[in-house]
């Protein structure tokens, strides 16, 4: 069976275009995404920067499976996927605008607030029940809005109603973005082609071992007849004339 072929590949080898493409286009808006969740300021990210460069090597890597899936979706439902399992030492924030909050509270802000993902979509990605993500926002907007202190709404009210205060919240996420690091994509692309190569080679080992499966069963079939009565074990009783 022929090959499916990484779109992202150019004709040279070792040259992406159209994933380089993708990353220069999103990797502000998903490098500020990382920020956020790891509540780091955004001069100083490394572990933002990391995780980043890990979704966008996955996107890569299984960028023959994509179809018509949007890529900057699957970076950055990868990139919360792998917070969301990071080691506890690698959630605390520091310094950041969401460090008061808990990591399953900035997944949830970030998400619904800053990435704008439908409350079903989000409970799915997290694995919570959609009441559970609407009952952490509200406590995450509260937690946020008591930090900044009260701001008025649209008109001069005050940010009574939900929905201003959500509003507040989403002009406090929507800061400039950190400077993405030079030769991001480059590192991401290099990455993701050696993790293709291993899914590659892992795949054709799992066939070559269900192959030799299949024969060492068709060898013990042939020789056992499991589909053949067996002998009767005792002897039959001997009767005289």
């Amino acid at each position: 069976m022929a090959e499916r072929r990484n779109p992202w590949s150019g004709r040279r080898t070792g040259h992406a275009p159209d994933f380089e493409a993708f990353v220069a286009g999103a990797a502000g808006r998903l490098l500020h995404t990382a920020t956020l969740l790891t509540a780091e300021p955004p001069d100083h990210n490394p572990r933002a920067r990391a995780l980043l460069t890990a979704a966008l090597a996955h996107t890569y890597a299984v960028g023959d499976r994509l179809r018509d899936e949007d890529p900057y979706e699957r970076a950055r439902r990868d990139l919360a996927v792998r917070f969301a399992r990071g080691t506890p030492r690698h959630r605390a924030g520091r310094g950041g605008v969401l460090a008061r909050l808990t990591r399953q509270e900035r997944l949830v802000v970030v998400l619904r607030l800053y990435e704008g993902v439908a409350e079903e979509q989000a409970a799915a990605l997290l694995g919570l029940s959609e009441a559970r993500v609407r009952a952490v926002c509200a406590r995450s907007v509260a937690v946020l809005r008591e930090a900044a202190g009260p701001a008025p709404a649209p008109g001069g009210r005050r940010a009574n109603r939900p929905e201003d205060r959500e509003a507040a919240v989403r002009r406090l996420l929507e800061t400039p973005h950190p400077p993405v690091p030079a030769g991001l994509a480059a590192r991401a692309a290099e990455r993701g082609a050696r993790l293709a190569r291993r899914r590659r080679t892992a795949g054709r080992l799992l066939g070559t071992l269900g192959a030799l499966a299949a024969v060492a069963f068709l060898v013990w079939a042939s020789t056992a007849r499991p589909w053949e009565t067996p002998p009767a074990e005792t002897t039959p009783v001997f009767e005289e004339w």
